[in-house]
């Protein structure tokens, strides 16, 4: 998942430095220490990223979150990542599993609540969580079925 990340971000800012971490095991607020990255909202908080996504484009540091999970996708999944989301506010945020979106297919192809992946609105951005099986044999999301799509 870092080297599907580490791409996405190198074709999406070119000539921007890119670093992509898996730290699981680490505070958030650790990690960006360790590179120079100065989140306030972070300091302190008990987060800890799969795989943490940092873009530095000279006036500001954007940051990129997925979660990995190996099960069918839940409510305390998305709830977890969420929260991660309100209060650090990344660019934006991923949540795969390997085994599936499990409730979401109904949730957001069904009743088409794909409000409930929204983390940040105002007049003119709106920021949302992108959902997706993870493709072991591919070691990529199912873009074609993420939601919503890239």
């Amino acid at each position: 998942m870092r080297l599907w990340l580490h791409q996405f971000l190198s074709d999406r800012y070119k000539n921007k430095e890119i670093i992509t971490i898996d730290c699981h095991t680490e505070k958030l607020y650790k990690v960006l220490h360790q590179y120079d990255v100065s989140i306030e909202q972070a300091i302190g908080l008990d987060i800890e990223i799969d795989v943490l996504g940092i873009v530095k484009t000279g006036k500001e540091n954007l940051l990129f979150f997925i979660e990995a999970k190996k099960t069918d996708l839940t409510i305390r999944d998305l709830g977890q990542l969420w929260a991660y989301c309100k209060l650090v506010n990344p660019e934006m945020a991923f949540l795969f599993s390997s085994k599936g979106i499990g409730c979401f297919d109904k949730i957001l192809n069904v009743y088409h609540r794909q409000d409930m992946l929204e983390y940040f609105r105002d007049k003119r951005l709106t920021k949302a969580m992108h959902i997706a099986k993870w493709d072991i044999s591919s070691n990529m999301p199912d873009l074609l079925g993420m939601i919503p799509t890239l």
